[in-house]
């Protein structure tokens, strides 16, 4: 199942960890159709907003609503495209019963499924080859499951140890192999700055730079740069370094002020970033403040976005 344009650098990758298509059940599932359009349409705004599934995260930890329940309220904010977390269905990413389940929802609602963010699969940068083989391999699962509900990615994490060129290497070596893996599936593999290293933004450019599969790319996050407890990147030199890359982007927010703009992140400069890099897909709103409730941060969050697109349009 691995195309030409890509078999160089999947048996390059598979050569190195032991891992191939073989080595997950997927790759000769008849129920998967494969996703083919690994981009999002393109408009005449400069941009779409989404909804991604961790703005809920109180919601679903409460028990108040569970994964197949977020189509449907992604339709109540008046959005049509969503982003799920894999946390919030960690057991099922091979239950195809539950994601046609899940597919069919969103079918139903008119709502276009984005991407899954995967977390706690292991790190993708790790010093150790077998576990970051293994890693590797939990991913794979993600994969398939993505391209069943019809997204057009997977987010990853580039964790791992050692020194930054080390990670480096080990990071993009991942990311390659999982991204041609990825392409038969019509799925791109996105990194986020997510906390340590990855929120150096220098630094997840450089694994970019290194990753040669045209798949790898990233998911900059307006306010994920906290690199650790003493060390903050600059949140607008990071989200410019990683715009070149990007795939999606996430507009996350925390609290608002008396004239509805966020209190932390200046959201007209974050998104002349993101649209002077020539991006026009899907801007995912990823509400995480505790001030206000999840439903009212939702609604903040899209109504400062709609007015910054007017103004850029």
């Amino acid at each position: 199942m691995t195309p030409p344009s890509s078999r160089r650098l999947f048996l390059k990758s598979a050569t190195a960890f032991g891992v191939g298509l073989a080595a997950t059940p997927f790759h000769n599932v008849a129920a998967l159709s494969f996703n083919q359009s690994a981009e999002p349409t393109k408009q005449a705004l400069p941009f779409r907003i989404s909804l991604a599934q961790w703005s809920l995260h109180r919601a679903h930890f409460e028990g108040r609503m569970t994964a197949l329940d977020f189509a449907a309220s992604a339709r109540g904010f008046d959005l049509d495209a969503i982003e799920y977390v894999n946390a919030f269905f960690k057991d099922r990413a091979t239950d195809f019963d539950y994601l046609r389940e899940l597919k069919s929802r969103a079918d139903d609602q008119g709502v276009q499924s984005l991407l899954i963010m995967i977390d706690g699969e292991g790190e993708l940068a790790h010093a150790d080859k077998a576990l970051r083989r293994q890693a590797i391999e939990n991913h794979l699962k993600w994969i398939a499951a993505a391209s069943f509900l019809g997204c057009h990615s997977i987010r990853v994490n580039a964790a791992g140890s050692g020194d930054a060129d080390q990670m480096r290497h080990r990071a993009a070596e991942s990311l390659d192999h999982l991204a041609a893996y990825g392409e038969p599936y019509g799925i791109s593999v996105i990194v986020e700055n997510h906390g340590g290293r990855s929120s150096n933004g220098a630094w997840l450019a450089s694994v970019m730079a290194e990753a040669e599969h045209k798949g790898v790319g990233t998911l900059p996050d307006f306010g994920n740069f906290r690199i650790d407890s003493e060390r903050h990147y600059d949140p607008y030199l990071g989200v410019e370094e990683l715009m070149p890359y990007a795939k999606a982007v996430s507009a996350k927010s925390y609290d608002f002020d008396d004239t509805g703009e966020e209190t932390a992140i200046d959201y007209q400069r974050m998104l002349r970033l993101v649209t002077n890099a020539g991006y026009d897909g899907y801007v995912g709103i990823e509400y995480e403040g505790s001030r206000l409730p999840e439903e009212e941060g939702i609604r903040a969050t899209k109504t400062l976005l709609e007015k910054v697109r007017a103004e850029l349009a």
